[in-house]
């Protein structure tokens, strides 16, 4: 179904193709994942099976790229729609109309299909996706979740014979996850729709793939095979896999089924030494907290949003926002700096109620980086941005720079914001903020867009951080980031809290938010594969 012939892909004066020695083919009706480190050229990959490379992103093309037998560079995108359905990894930027329902109808008109035809199309995916009562709603007003499930039920409308997908659940909790990988799966098995998704989270996807292709490094030649061979030499890895690489077991599990039925001797070595520590120590109860919300009501065009939320964070604390999309978790951190009013109760941060107090006097005490973000980037280049973050923070020459370096080896002062990856302009923007070392830093999904290896490194910076004394909230889907690095764990749902407590003990209660390891030695406390790491160190052969 779709076909590559010795495909490279070089962009404006780079000195390395972003792709190169392409040469596979995706067969009709499987799910194919595509999966490697952040910026190895994935999206790039993506969108020469769209048509978007090279007709609207530049770059220079060598070699064929076929989608049933349409070459890609002699079809532009328009004349590939009715067999590519393609969803980005920016919602936003997909859209077209300002209703989900029309959003949902506008492929369709572009196609030319009868009005009946369209409107039976209609229903059918908002009942496919949980859409159906969102129908109604102005897409702006939707949670970062809500408007990934319209953009992939705006292509799915056309019954396209292939769907392209960039990170489709990066936005989505677990269960909305879950929700959307049924519907692909059920595309590939009944219709016969061939799917090729990239995707990090490859805890959620893997045991869907029925073929896997890693790109190595940049510019490397892919790999192609069966998932559980590919992942074995693969740099990106879910827990579920690396457990399996720790224990030994072969051939690696995918699933946590998988994982399950071949634990016991591994829970039984477990059992026979001490349980994990619980993670961070506890800040001092007696400590002044960095911020402090009481009976927090927020409205949103006079619907209620947040409503009796109290929480409170002190220094030397992470907390993670966890929920369903649409719980209320960005609204909460965009009113700890200030983008919200209270309609009732109280917000303190650094002792200043942050929609009364100056931005200029805000970002010393509070800093957000939120799911988009490029609302924080506006320099040409990543030098240039730096030297504005060092500037506005009055931070030491490099300080930016340095923090960039951690988060993101080798990104090129040269290079502007908006060629890097979704998961380089966030780990940007995160340097930006941090440069102000603010005493309390939100992030809002910050893993979207990031490898394990970048996550790894996100998590050794908070870390740092927070033993220096700040504190972190941070609002997440992914449930292993949050047993990786919280020390409280708060559940939202419907704009109330229902859960606070440590992360040991909310996240293993929960179904949805326990990670993968937890799930695969359930009854026993282990959360992450770090902690089976270190726990089989002392362990009796």
């Amino acid at each position: 179904m779709i076909r590559f012939e010795q495909v490279s892909v070089t962009y404006g004066d780079a000195a390395a193709p972003a792709v190169q020695g392409v040469d596979l083919t995706v067969p009709e009706g499987e799910l194919c994942l595509l999966v490697g480190p952040s910026g190895v050229g994935k999206s790039t990959l993506l969108n020469a099976v769209c048509g978007l490379v090279p007709h609207f992103t530049g770059g220079t093309l060598h070699g064929r790229v076929t989608v049933d037998g349409r070459d890609t560079r002699t079809h532009p995108p328009r004349e590939l729609a009715d067999v590519v359905g393609t969803v980005g990894q920016d919602p936003l930027a997909h859209f077209v109309t300002d209703t989900v329902e029309d959003e949902l109808a506008y492929g369709m008109e572009s196609l030319g299909l009868a009005p009946d035809v369209m409107r039976r199309r209609v229903e059918e995916t908002l009942d496919l996706l949980g859409l159906a009562e969102l129908r109604d709603r102005a897409i702006g007003t939707l949670s970062g979740g809500q408007m990934q499930r319209v953009a992939i039920g705006s292509v799915l409308t056309a019954h396209p014979k292939v769907l392209v997908l960039d990170e489709p659940t990066s936005a989505l909790d677990p269960a909305a996850a879950e929700e959307v990988l049924a519907v692909l799966q059920r595309l590939v098995h009944d219709l016969g729709t061939t799917v090729l998704m990239a995707e990090h989270r490859l805890e959620r996807v893997v045991q869907y793939a029925d073929q896997v292709i890693l790109l190595p490094g940049p510019g490397a030649a892919p790999v192609m095979g069966e998932p559980a061979g590919v992942l074995a030499a693969s740099p990106v890895r879910p827990p579920v896999v690396e457990l399996g690489r720790l224990a030994g077991w072969s051939p690696l599990p995918l699933s946590v089924r998988d994982a399950r039925r071949r634990a016991a001797p591994l829970r039984e070595r477990l059992a026979a030494v001490a349980a994990p520590s619980p993670g961070p120590a506890a800040a001092p109860a007696d400590a002044e907290p960095v911020a402090a919300v009481e009976g927090l009501g927020v409205h949103r065009d006079r619907t209620p949003v947040l409503h009796g939320v109290g929480l409170t964070v002190r220094p030397g604390e992470t907390v993670a926002l966890m929920g369903r999309n649409g719980a209320g978790k960005s609204t909460l951190l965009r009113t700890l700096v200030g983008m919200h009013q209270p309609a009732s109760g109280s917000v303190r941060v650094g002792g200043l109620a942050p929609h009364r107090t100056r931005p200029r006097d805000l970002v010393r005490r509070v800093g957000l980086v939120p799911q988009e973000p490029r609302d924080l980037l506006s320099a040409d280049t990543v030098a240039a941005e730096c030297v504005a973050a060092d500037r506005d923070a009055g931070a030491p020459e490099g300080s930016c720079r340095e923090l960039v370096a951690r988060l993101l080896p080798g990104v090129r002062d040269a290079a502007h914001p908006r060629d890097l990856s979704e998961g380089q302009r966030l780990a940007l923007a995160l340097a930006v903020v941090l440069t102000a070392r603010p005493p309390l830093l939100l992030l809002d999904e910050p893993t979207r867009g990031l490898d394990y290896a970048a996550k790894a490194r996100l998590v050794e910076v908070v870390r740092g951080l927070v033993a220096e004394g700040q504190a972190c909230v941070l609002a997440t889907h992914d449930v292993e980031l949050a047993a990786e690095l919280a020390h409280r764990v708060v559940i939202l749902a419907d704009g109330e809290v229902v859960a606070d407590g440590p992360t040991e003990d909310v996240v293993v209660s929960s179904p949805a938010f326990a990670p993968q390891v937890a799930k695969v030695l359930a009854p026993l406390p282990w959360l992450t594969v770090a902690q089976v790491a270190r726990a089989l160190d002392g362990a009796p052969s």
